[in-house]
């Protein structure tokens, strides 16, 4: 069973005209041509840690949901991504999934914009570790990530960019925990500190030989 496949969307929202309409929807958006990283070999990759980190969850079904649609809307040209995939998941599954789970999916959705699950908030912890897993791959995957970020933003200019990127790079390593699941927060930290430190060093390098 393919992990985008309407056959697993269905276990989540059911097989109905509407749902199969929606999943098309869905998975049409992750398709768009300009994505690079943030495609549907993400989507799966998200889905597919979710489903083994499933049950660390309070409601795993609303995390498996919410990454489907945590990049659902993904335009480089905006600041406001995650917000807009938040609605376009209340409007999408309204009517699919009963409604309590509908805002805690629009709800998981926004704190991909941060990373920042409070400590009590599995759900959260569970999305944004499976979302941030690439972080903690071996040097070559990370390298493979960064050069897609960088291509999905090929509108900017190299000075435009390095800037930008420097200020995710120095969000996310300030951040309390990148990982606050225990089952990979050990494993996963160290690399990915690692990692975000490297490319900063780079990037910085770079922004100060160009001024």
């Amino acid at each position: 069973m393919s992990l985008v496949g309407f056959e697993t969307w269905a276990q989540l929202a059911g097989d109905s005209p509407t749902s199969r309409t929606e999943w098309a929807a869905v998975v049409a958006a992750w398709g768009e041509p300009h994505r690079r990283y943030h495609d549907l070999a993400h989507l799966a990759a998200v889905l597919g840690l979710v489903g083994e980190l499933a049950d660390a969850a309070a409601d795993p079904d609303a995390v498996r949901l919410a990454a489907w649609y945590h990049d659902v809307v993904y335009d480089p040209l905006r600041d406001d991504n995650e917000a807009v995939s938040a609605e376009r998941a209340r409007a999408g599954l309204r009517g699919l999934v009963p409604e309590e789970r509908v805002e805690e999916v629009a709800r998981l959705v926004r704190l991909t914009a941060g990373h920042a699950p409070a400590a009590d908030d599995p759900n959260g912890a569970v999305l944004c570790a499976a979302d941030l897993a690439v972080l903690a791959g071996p040097p070559e995957s990370y390298a493979a990530y960064a050069s897609a970020v960088r291509a999905e933003y090929g509108h900017l200019s190299d000075a435009a960019f390095t800037a930008g990127r420097i200020t995710v790079l120095e969000h996310l390593l300030a951040l309390p925990a990148l990982y606050r699941l225990p089952a990979v927060a050990a494993a996963w930290t160290p690399r990915a500190r690692a990692n975000l430190t490297a490319e900063l060093g780079l990037l910085r390098a770079r922004a100060g030989g160009a001024s």
